[in-house]
């Protein structure tokens, strides 16, 4: 491990020293080295030449940041008119599919699936006769009415002649 330990700190120190040759050739190439005259007038000129240099940067800059929000306002623009006509066409209504459960679980589970489910084998059976008993219950009127009629008196006379 110790030897590894070592050729990896070796290999590591060989790609520094190929990155930093990397570098001085780049800046070498890119940069050329800089040579301050010794007088004040040649001075002047270089620090003009600089600031002559810089301003044309600048522009440059200036004139890309401009393009810039042009086009992303252009493209704001474009994707607001997309979608106002979306907004404008009606979408046609999506059919419904009928599908039976074991099919439903056949297109999910795939070959997984093997139990069938019928599902209208755990409904409840249901009568009409039962239904129609019910609708004779529901038409004998409401319970208020008749608590009405028998009450008092009169109700108990009516009782008393329907029992004779």
């Amino acid at each position: 491990q110790s030897a590894m330990l070592q050729l990896a700190a070796t290999e590591i120190e060989k790609e520094a020293a190929a990155k930093e040759v990397e570098k001085q050739n780049y800046l070498a190439e890119h940069c050329p080295p800089l040579s301050l005259p010794g007088s004040m007038q040649e001075l002047q000129e270089l620090c003009k030449k600089l600031h002559a240099k810089i301003e044309s940067v600048d522009e440059e800059r200036y004139d890309t940041e401009v393009k810039l929000q042009k086009t992303t306002k252009e493209l704001e623009d474009l994707s607001q008119k997309l979608f106002d006509l979306r907004g404008k066409f009606k979408r046609p209504p999506l059919r419904r599919v009928r599908m039976s459960a074991d099919a439903m679980l056949r297109a999910l589970l795939g070959s997984k699936h093997k139990v069938c489910m019928d599902l209208r084998a755990n409904l409840k059976q249901v009568k009409k006769e039962d239904t129609e008993k019910e609708k004779d219950l529901r038409d004998v009127g409401d319970w208020r009415k008749n608590i009405e009629e028998k009450s008092g008196m009169e109700g108990r006379k009516k009782m008393f002649e329907a029992g004779e």
